[in-house]
């Protein structure tokens, strides 16, 4: 029970999420990051026996306990182990052309941030891993040792937002010429010697370097950018969108894939009519995004950063 209980503590967002999708008793849901289950455990309550759950998510941990949790609505529920990328396909082959609700629910989970032989904290000593799909060949270590230190920097700048991204790829070369780096803590202390320590800011300068290597690794902004259109097309009409994201660089790609779809338009200013022909698809339900109350952030302080953005399918009228 505690893998389950991992996974299902830290849904973030849950009630404004369940309300944000609308969900119509015989409506067919897609949860493109199912995690443990939390929020489809929510949406299952809310389905009939003719209401449609398909979860999907490319971690085996997160597949086992979804399993567990959800076995009372197994009659309802599809369970993928897959990437959300290939949602499309996933929901066609299930021989549904549109579905009513879609979730992602971005980043690292609590489970495996907390289970130290992932490898995704640097708060614990364990092998660098990080892979959400452990079927893939590729680990964090191989991007610390095999990356040019250009690259290495590159991505600490661009994905960790890190003001210090030169000096920790400068570090991080320089170790890796004297040992292999092999651990998280070897990592951490590259990076704790790159950065002054009248330079550091409050929390664990580390933070930034692990989640850019991360994001790296897993592809997580990419997937992300290629696949919201595709999502909206996928939803039927009044379908809802909801994306919750923890951190700006997500929450960036999620608010202009929705703005571009509610104003597709392309034509200049100064032209009296529209002649691009691009129609809207739907409309921003969040102008602003959804973030957590004070009672949620003292029960669960990793959903400070979290930030709900939700999208409400329009088809244009015949």
């Amino acid at each position: 029970m505690n893998q389950i209980f991992e996974f299902n503590h830290t849904s973030v967002l849950l009630k404004e999420t369940i309300e944000g999708l609308n969900i119509k008793p015989d409506g067919i849901y897609v949860d493109g990051t199912l995690g443990g289950g939390g929020h489809a455990y929510a949406v299952c309550e809310k389905l009939s026996k003719q209401g449609r759950y398909i979860g999907i998510d490319q971690d085996a941990d997160a597949v086992d306990a979804a399993r567990q949790r959800l076995q009372r609505f197994s009659e309802q529920v599809i369970i993928q182990r897959d990437n959300y990328k290939n949602m499309i396909s996933i929901v066609k082959e299930l021989g549904f052309e549109t579905v009513d609700g879609i979730l992602l629910d971005l980043g690292v989970s609590s489970y495996q941030l907390d289970t130290p032989k992932r490898g995704f904290s640097y708060r614990q000593d364990a092998p660098l891993d990080m892979r959400m799909d452990q079927r893939q060949q590729k680990t964090a270590k191989d991007i610390v040792n095999t990356y040019e230190e250009m690259d290495l920097y590159r991505i600490i700048r661009d994905y960790g937002e890190d003001k210090f991204a030169k000096n920790i790829a400068k570090h991080i070369v320089q170790m890796r010429k004297r040992e292999s780096i092999e651990t998280t803590s070897q990592l951490k202390r590259a990076i704790d010697a790159a950065i002054p320590a009248k330079c550091r800011t409050k929390g664990d300068p580390s933070k930034r370097t692990f989640q850019a290597i991360r994001i790296e690794l897993n592809q997580e902004l990419e997937v992300l950018k290629e696949t919201i259109d595709d999502m909206i097309e996928l939803l039927g009409n009044e379908g809802r969108l909801c994306i919750i994201t923890f951190h700006s660089l997500e929450d960036r790609i999620v608010k202009e894939c929705f703005r571009r779809n509610e104003h597709p338009c392309t034509c200049p200013p100064q032209f009296p009519i529209c002649v691009c022909n691009k129609k809207p698809k739907g409309v921003q339900i969040t102008k602003k995004p959804i973030v957590a109350c004070e009672e949620e952030l003292l029960k669960n302080p990793r959903a400070k950063s979290a930030k709900l953005r939700i999208f409400h399918r329009e088809l244009p009228k015949t």
